[in-house]
């Protein structure tokens, strides 16, 4: 099958910090669904943490305690999240920090993804296709590949810069004859993590 038949959905996490294991948790979530070249479906929330949210965290994407108070939980969003992503191919820009935070989280809840659904990272993408760059981080690839940036490091606006990206990418792995599935999925994929947690440390995180 070719590769741009294949449904892909680019997703982006923000949270309150860099570790999944230290208690940081998802405070934003944004989805695209994208196949053959076209944008097809969208997923956005904030996520309501129940805690707060370091000033370190807000300085960066810029989400405060006041916006995700009412948000709903992650127990509320991310089931959506996985009938958002159905049978598509889970995509994103060093996707594996987003993986981690997503799939811990559903293990929290007792869910996870399906076993069958493949993970890209556009980050390495890049690195194999584009190896000449000095720098691989998603707004220098951007600008690199003629993508204009506006904001970063907000769930929505990331994912459509990564959007953008990766449909350049695509279409530079396809001239270069990586466009059947297999042969893609070997060169460009990631191992999702598989997070199984005991009942003792689920509740020893709330």
């Amino acid at each position: 099958m070719n590769i741009q038949l294949t449904e892909f959905v680019i997703f982006d996490v923000e949270t309150t910090g860099l570790s999944h294991l230290d208690g940081d948790r998802i405070i934003e979530i944004a989805a695209v669904k994208v196949k053959n070249g076209q944008v097809i479906d969208k997923f956005y929330s904030l996520i309501n943490p129940q805690r707060l949210i370091p000033s370190q965290a807000t300085q960066v994407n810029n989400i405060t305690d006041e916006m995700v108070i009412t948000a709903p939980v992650a127990a509320k969003i991310l089931p959506q999240m996985i009938h958002f992503i159905g049978g598509a191919c889970v995509t994103g820009h060093n996707v594996k920090f987003d993986l981690n935070f997503l799939c811990y989280e559903l293990a929290l809840i007792g869910r996870r993804l399906n076993d069958q659904t493949p993970a890209i990272d556009t980050l390495k993408m890049a690195r194999d296709l584009l190896p000449y760059l000095s720098n691989h981080k998603l707004a220098y690839l951007a600008r690199s590949l003629g993508v204009v940036v506006n904001q970063t490091h907000r769930a929505m606006a990331d994912v459509e810069l990564t959007v953008a990206v990766f449909l350049r990418l695509l279409q530079m792995a396809t001239d270069k004859d990586l466009n059947q599935v297999s042969i893609f999925l070997n060169q460009f994929g990631v191992e999702k993590p598989n997070f199984r947690l005991t009942q003792s440390s689920q509740e020893s995180l709330f």
